[in-house]
C-alpha cells in the first residue's frame, strides 16, 4: 500500500469536517432583505427575461420560461413573500434552482454575492408561534453587519402553498 491509500480517507474526513463548520451561501435582495439559499441548489443565475404566462396560475407564478428545452417554472419571490411588487429593472435576476431534479426559477431584485458563513454565525430563527410559520428559515446568518435571512429552499418550493416539489416516489 501506498501513502496515497491513506491520504484519501483523511482529506475526505477534512472536507466533511469543513462542510460542518462552514456553509456557502448564495445572497439576494427582496427589496431591502437579504436572503440566502445554500449555493449547491443554484444552478444558474439569468437576466429577468419575458416569461410564458400561465393562465389560472397563481400570481406569484409569473411564468415559464423555456431553459435550453427544459420548462421552468418562475416564481416572484416579492409575491411570494408578500413584500411589494417587483420593479423589473437592470438588476432584476431569475435564479435558477434545482432541487431533487426538479428545475425551478426565482426572480430576485438581486444578487449580493456568495458567503461563506461558519456554524457560529448561524442564529436559529425565531420563535414566533402561530404568527409566522418558520419552517422554511434555515436560521438568521451574521456577516460583517449584515443579518441574512438563510431559507430551506427545498421545503418552501415543497410546502403547501407551493407544492412544485413533490416526491416522485410515493406517486404510485
Amino acid at each position: 500500500m501506498s501513502t496515497s491509500d491513506f491520504a484519501s480517507p483523511v482529506a475526505d474526513h477534512e472536507q466533511n469536517v469543513v462542510s460542518q463548520i462552514e456553509q456557502e451561501f448564495l445572497a439576494f435582495r427582496l427589496g431591502k432583505e437579504e436572503y440566502g439559499i445554500h449555493i449547491l441548489q443554484t444552478q444558474e443565475i439569468r437576466n429577468f427575461e419575458t416569461l410564458t404566462r400561465i393562465a389560472n396560475a397563481p400570481e406569484y407564478l409569473k411564468g415559464v420560461m423555456n431553459l435550453r428545452g427544459v420548462i421552468v417554472p418562475v416564481i416572484d419571490m416579492r409575491l411570494r413573500f408578500a413584500t411589494g411588487s417587483a420593479n423589473f429593472d437592470e438588476s432584476t435576476v431569475v435564479i435558477v434552482l434545482n432541487i431533487k431534479g426538479h428545475v425551478i426559477g426565482m426572480i430576485v431584485d438581486s444578487v449580493s454575492d456568495v458567503v461563506t458563513l461558519p456554524a457560529s454565525a448561524i442564529k436559529p430563527p425565531p420563535e414566533l408561534g402561530t404568527v409566522f410559520s418558520s419552517d422554511y428559515l434555515i436560521g438568521l446568518g451574521d456577516i460583517d453587519q449584515r443579518m441574512i435571512i438563510l431559507l430551506d429552499i427545498e421545503k418552501l418550493m415543497s410546502g403547501p402553498e407551493l407544492g412544485l416539489i413533490t416526491d416522485e416516489k410515493n406517486k404510485s
